[in-house]
């Protein structure tokens, strides 16, 4: 198995009362005062994955979805639970994170290969490969606080998918661009799982996740509600986000 997790849970304390400031943060803990919320993102979570199978993540906003990558791609550590992972992570997570907004998309093709734990020669040798994928042409010599959001996350892609990771997490990046860019995405996307990549891939969209996806698991409130084949979680989740039948006119509800 290249992902192993086992009753994961997430917990975020939150204080009760607004603080102004690190000053009276510190002061109030100090004297035992602030009182805290607790909300579990997630709670007994288990699943696993084999090696070059794409998983779905489904789920509401605030299902639990963002903190359960950001514990695989080891950003988090949980609060209680297990999790093995065998191979290297690439997580594409958040717009831009890895990046530095007043460097080159060159010079950060360098930071971002260095911070996923590549050399500067394998990076030579991926470099023209990767700006002719990205697209960007000499946008590549322009710092990217200029960047758009779709021409910061073709950078983002193409660095992530020419390094061949072992383990892709992807959040919504197949959505960005345009209908060019999309496609060629999902074919790098295929290239990759045929050479063996494991893939978690999370979407809004049901019909990329069924079109890409082995399995899906459906995260309701921060639990496991469905894991199973693509089409029988998506139907599920369908017939879930469908609304009840209206009440006809003239009877009672």
């Amino acid at each position: 198995m290249m992902i192993e997790a086992e009753h994961l849970a997430m917990r975020f304390r939150m204080p009760q009362e607004r603080v102004s400031g690190l000053k009276e943060y510190v002061t109030k803990a100090i004297r035992h005062k602030l009182k805290y919320d607790e909300f579990w993102a997630l709670a007994d979570v288990s699943f696993s994955v084999r090696k070059g199978e794409v998983l779905g993540v489904i789920g509401r906003n605030g299902a639990g979805k963002s903190t359960l990558l950001k514990i695989i791609a080891g950003i988090m550590k949980p609060t209680r639970g297990t999790l093995k992972v065998a191979g290297n992570v690439v997580p594409m997570l958040e717009l831009g994170s890895g990046f530095d907004s007043e460097l080159s998309g060159r010079e950060n093709i360098y930071l971002n290969g260095a911070i996923l734990g590549y050399t500067k020669a394998y990076l030579d040798s991926k470099y023209q490969e990767i700006l002719d994928f990205s697209e960007l042409g000499s946008f590549i010599d322009v710092p990217i606080r200029s960047y758009s959001s779709g021409m910061m996350m073709r950078l983002a892609f193409s660095i992530a998918t020419v390094v061949n990771p072992e383990i892709l997490i992807v959040d919504e990046i197949l959505a960005v661009g345009d209908e060019e860019f999309q496609k060629k995405s999902r074919a790098r996307m295929a290239e990759l799982m045929a050479g063996g990549t494991t893939v978690l891939f999370v979407s809004h969209s049901l019909s990329q996740i069924r079109e890409i996806c082995d399995r899906v698991l459906w995260l309701d409130g921060g639990k496991v509600k469905l894991l199973g084949g693509t089409e029988k979680v998506c139907d599920a989740y369908q017939e879930n986000l469908a609304p009840g039948p209206a009440p006809q006119k003239g009877k009672r509800p």
